[in-house]
């Protein structure tokens, strides 16, 4: 019976998946730690899965019979999670955003993510690496970098390094807008919106706002939450330009999936035949919480597995180059987002 459970599928995936859920389990319980101990999380369940997965891979070589099931975890599990994303997704928060405000958003983040993307090219990124910069950087840091990475297959090195160093330059933000609202004499709508052009994780958006006022905070959770939504239709384009492999090894099936499918994948239409569910309003409430929360820790779980296939000794090499082109890129986003403000004239609005 044990032979025969190794020899099937599910036998050969057990390994890595138990492996990849055991260290999600894992960041979740340290996230909870440091909320009782803080108040809050200022590192995220997701960046704590990838950092004990790469800690756990650089300190312990793992059996190959670990590979099938974390490739799982990290290629399908992830694939999962970005299309129940689709269920939390209203375009209905488009028409709330009002016109100067929603062409305002849609502007940085196309100009974010094409200056972003030649900065990491001009730097010597490879084209995948330079895709999940530009878009953590321009959409919502970590989660936009997850939901790219299968789209584009990029490596899971990459995916781990991009992820690392925008956690890392996202806690600088949230500490420092206040700051530059402050001297740059905004109001607490222009602040607001300013923070949710640029930070990462709308958390991070309420934490970066709170010192400006209530209304700095409802500006910006808006834009914040609009900006999100833009990741729709990335995700969309990138599957439309992005050269796609054959079916990946693991527990995704083998088999021909037809011209649409290779350049449409079944996640990205089954997130946005749920974001439009949700839109028209034929999903419940109960099922949007419920997507949403399965989606977050099927997330932490494929973060878990990208870490555990990452060496720190291979990270280090690209280091400088990577921390070099994140700060070039948020320093743009920011740049961009200000101009936008005073374009539209938000900058003076009460």
């Amino acid at each position: 019976m044990i032979v025969g459970l190794s020899t099937s599928p599910l036998g050969r995936l057990l390994p890595g998946l138990a492996l990849s859920i055991a260290v999600a389990a894992a960041a979740l319980l340290l996230a909870r730690v440091e909320a009782v101990a803080v108040g809050h999380s200022w590192l995220e369940p997701l960046v704590l899965a990838i950092l004990l997965g790469t800690a756990l891979r650089t300190a312990w070589t793992l059996p190959a019979s670990f590979a099938p099931g974390i490739d799982c975890a990290a290629r399908t599990v992830l694939e999962v999670a970005v299309m129940l994303i689709g269920a939390t997704i209203s375009f209905g928060t488009l028409m709330a955003a009002g016109p100067a405000l929603l062409g305002g958003i849609v502007a940085t983040v196309v100009c974010a993510i094409g200056l972003s993307f030649l900065i990491g090219r001009a730097f010597g990124l490879p084209s995948k690496m330079a895709t999940l910069v530009a878009c953590g950087n321009a959409i919502c840091g970590n989660s936009a970098i997850a939901a790219v990475a299968p789209v584009i297959e990029a490596d899971s090195r990459d995916v781990a390094t991009a992820i690392a160093f925008t956690a890392v330059l996202g806690v600088g933000v949230v500490l420092l807008l206040p700051l530059l609202a402050a001297m740059l004499h905004l109001s607490p709508a222009a602040g607001g919106a300013l923070a949710g052009l640029t930070v990462y994780a709308v958390p991070q958006v309420l934490a970066a706002a709170g010192p400006m006022g209530g209304v700095a905070v409802q500006v910006g959770t808006l834009v914040k939450l609009t900006r999100v939504l833009m990741l729709g239709p990335v995700l969309l384009l990138l599957s439309l330009v992005a050269p796609r492999a054959g079916a990946a090894a693991g527990c995704r099936a083998s088999f021909d999936r037809g011209r649409l499918a290779l350049i449409l994948p079944w996640f990205i239409v089954g997130f946005l035949l749920l974001a439009v569910l949700r839109s028209v309003g034929l999903l419940p409430a109960a099922a949007v919480g419920a997507a949403d929360h399965v989606a977050g820790l099927l997330t932490v779980v494929a973060m878990a597995a990208l870490g555990l296939g990452v060496d720190l000794r291979s990270i280090a090499a690209a280091g400088p180059r990577v921390t070099a082109v994140v700060t070039l890129s948020l320093c743009l986003l920011a740049a961009i987002a200000l101009g936008i403000l005073w374009a539209t004239g938000l900058a003076w609005n009460g």
